[in-house]
């Protein structure tokens, strides 16, 4: 039985208090959640941490429990809050596993310091926002979200509803955002991390063909469309699938 208690942190990083949760023992594997997720998203993939792995979920800038007091969000900031938590932890190299958003960061981290990680998982990533995700940002305005969504929000971000306020305004924002995600092919061809990218092949936000452009672009990688997969195939139904899956992608040497 792996041990599942939990070890919480509230690290200095960059300028931001950036909350980390840690389950189990072995090698670090770092879990990063999708926009307006948190950390503890994981737990719903791994009820237990898999074997011989310390599983490393913090919550990106502004965040759940995280702070974000310069109020802007890029994924290129969050890659270096990322890489600046790992130095606190003493982790030099890594595997990791990252979601829509918490995959766009593994991009960054990928091509800011190709060494820190050993193999990843992208998962619904995007390497730029392609227009039909452009189009839904457009209409993710502070008018759109149903009072049930401010409730759910509420239960997983805790510093008040400024907070929320605050990520539905930059996730509307990333409609005119061109210079963070924007991994051309042959940036993407300098990547050196072994990189599984899984992706649904019926996602509504970025299309699946965006996923043969990244595989085929980055050297060591793999590929798997989940069928009837939406956005974030990993989740409920699909998760054993997941688990069977990049787990022993992640332990392959």
């Amino acid at each position: 039985m792996n041990d599942c208690s939990i070890e919480k942190q509230l690290l200095s990083v960059n300028d931001i208090d950036m909350y980390v949760e840690s389950r189990g023992a072995g090698e670090p594997l770092l879990l990063l959640h999708g926009f307006s997720g948190l950390g503890r998203d994981w737990e719903l993939i791994f009820k237990e941490p898999p074997a011989g792995y310390r599983l490393i979920a913090p919550d990106l800038r502004g965040h759940g429990r995280s702070t974000n007091p310069a109020r802007s969000f890029t994924f290129r900031q969050a890659a270096l809050d990322v890489l600046a938590m790992l130095d606190q932890l003493g982790i030099k190299r890594c595997k990791a596993i990252g979601l829509s958003g918490g995959a766009k960061t593994l991009l960054h981290v990928a091509t800011q310091q190709p060494d820190r990680l050993e193999a990843m998982v992208l998962v619904s990533g995007a390497h730029y926002f392609p227009e039909q995700a452009r189009k839904l940002m457009a209409q993710m305005t502070l008018k759109s979200h149903s009072e049930q969504e401010w409730e759910f929000m509420r239960g997983r971000h805790p510093r008040g509803d400024d907070q929320i306020r605050l990520l539905w305004e930059q996730a509307n924002a990333f409609k005119e955002s061109y210079d963070d995600m924007n991994f051309t092919p042959p940036y993407l061809s300098n990547i050196s991390t072994r990189t599984l990218i899984v992706y649904g092949d019926r996602d509504p936000i970025y299309p699946v063909e965006m996923a043969l452009e990244m595989y085929r672009a980055i050297p060591y990688s793999s590929l798997w469309v989940v069928p009837n997969g939406g956005h974030g195939p990993i989740f409920g139904e699909f998760t054993p699938g997941f688990v069977q899956i990049a787990v022993p992608f992640l332990g392959r040497g």
